[in-house]
């Protein structure tokens, strides 16, 4: 009989999740590593906006590509070797992204950054599900979520200070040798499982991955959380991944330290929203899909009222923007509570990597068309900010599309549940989730 060594939620689980989200942490620093970079990179390649734009399009297409093989390979080897392997692809890719001076270089170093990201978050996830409490796991995840968003911060103001003092190539370098230490914690630290058994790792055919992924796929709670990862994380993501930075510096007219000061408040703010988020997602988690409604409303409220706005908008108005914009991060999170709540454990790593594509793919989307909506708009002259507010209107069909969706596949996980799992559909009516068989 499998014996528990280390009680769920005790000192060394804690041990465990501290190690895991600090290599999050930093991963997110890497992530996020262009958002103060844009300007000096279009510098220092000569590249236009939309081939600007195409750095962290290919970043997150290699991100969004990954997830679901990612998650194959975490039901096989467990988050230990997974973390460790995306700590060694970090290190390489930033490593090479301070050094190339050309533009095609900088691209491939980019693309390997997002596969060593791509081995992270879910497996992370992993850790919180295997050494914690089902009822703490919500608000675990949001923590995960606002813990690993302080890499933001280290993206922004320190990154900004450190691109004056040291210049690109010590600036990146440094920041890929983070990715050595937390892979050198993960391997002295990090266990896979609380109990006396090794990982199992299930050996299966390609014929059982691809029924597997695909039963997760036909699963409507699935699909649920992919459109809500997808409508609630492109907005914040596109602002604070690249195009946010350039926004308040060109378009709306304010110096370098203050831009990169006011992208610290998504991170603030998150620390806010976060256990807030956690604590009704767990406690009504049947309405969960109304805190992501209400989430991605006053987004769309807050960007009309910056768009509509004559000319440059005052600075309490970007602030506004900002903080309200920094729900998005703890709002995706329930679209990965989804692929917990309508999936067997059996296919959890399938589940969230399909469920995690949904942001990235959308941010890719929107980053790209901004790109080009910028280049078509200014025609090959500096951008203003006229420019700015045309390109950022992209983001309402992204929202448009994204809405109908999470409506239809709300109503289709309720029903396909309640007609197949009739106990555990009543026990969520109840605010109770009863893990899947």
């Amino acid at each position: 009989m499998t014996e528990l060594l280390h009680p769920l939620g005790g000192r060394r689980a804690w041990v465990v999740w501290i190690t895991a989200v600090a290599t999050y942490l930093v991963t997110v620093l890497h992530r996020g590593s262009m958002s103060v970079a844009g300007l000096q990179a279009a510098e220092r390649f000569d590249i236009s906006a939309s081939a600007l734009a195409s750095f962290t399009v290919v970043q997150l297409t290699v991100y969004a590509a990954m997830q679901v093989p990612v998650g194959i390979l975490l039901d096989r080897y467990g988050s230990k070797r997974l973390l460790i392997a995306a700590s060694g692809l970090l290190f390489v890719a930033q490593t090479a992204f301070s050094q190339v001076e050309s533009y095609p270089a900088a691209l491939a170093a980019r693309a390997l950054l997002g596969v060593g990201d791509a081995l992270v978050f879910i497996s992370v996830l992993r850790v919180l599900m295997l050494w914690f409490p089902a009822l703490k796991q919500p608000v675990m995840s949001q923590a995960t979520g606002m813990l690993g968003g302080l890499g933001a911060i280290g993206a922004t103001v320190p990154m900004a200070a450190a691109f004056r003092h040291f210049g690109w190539t010590q600036t990146f370098g440094g920041a890929a040798v983070l990715s050595l230490v937390t892979g050198a914690a993960v391997l002295l630290l990090l266990k896979d499982t609380p109990y006396d058994v090794a990982l199992h790792r299930t050996k299966q055919s390609l014929t059982e991955v691809r029924n597997n992924v695909k039963r997760a796929w036909k699963t409507p709670g699935t699909r649920l959380g992919l459109w809500t990862h997808f409508t609630t994380s492109f907005s914040a993501g596109t602002f604070g991944l690249l195009w946010g930075f350039p926004f308040l510096v060109k378009g709306e007219g304010l110096s370098p330290t203050t831009a990169a000061s006011l992208l610290v408040l998504p991170v603030l703010a998150g620390i806010c929203y976060g256990p807030i988020v956690g604590r009704y997602a767990a406690r009504y988690p049947f309405y969960r899909s109304w805190i992501v409604l209400a989430v991605i409303g006053g987004v769309v409220a807050v960007w009309t009222l910056v768009l509509v706005w004559p000319g440059r908008a005052p600075l309490p108005v970007l602030i506004l923007l900002i903080v309200v914009q920094a729900a998005c991060g703890p709002g995706s999170m329930l679209g990965l509570d989804y692929a917990r709540t309508f999936n067997p454990a059996t296919r959890f790593g399938a589940a969230n990597g399909i469920v995690n594509t949904g942001g990235f793919i959308a941010t890719l989307i929107c980053i790209g068309a901004i790109g080009v909506v910028l280049d078509l708009s200014a025609g090959g002259a500096p951008q203003a900010i006229g420019d700015y507010k045309w390109a950022f209107c992209v983001q309402y069909l992204l929202w448009g599309v994204g809405v109908i969706q999470i409506l239809r596949y709300r109503r289709r996980a309720r029903a396909t549940l309640a007609r197949y799992n009739p106990e555990v559909y009543e026990a969520l009516r109840a605010n109770r989730v009863v893990p899947l068989s």
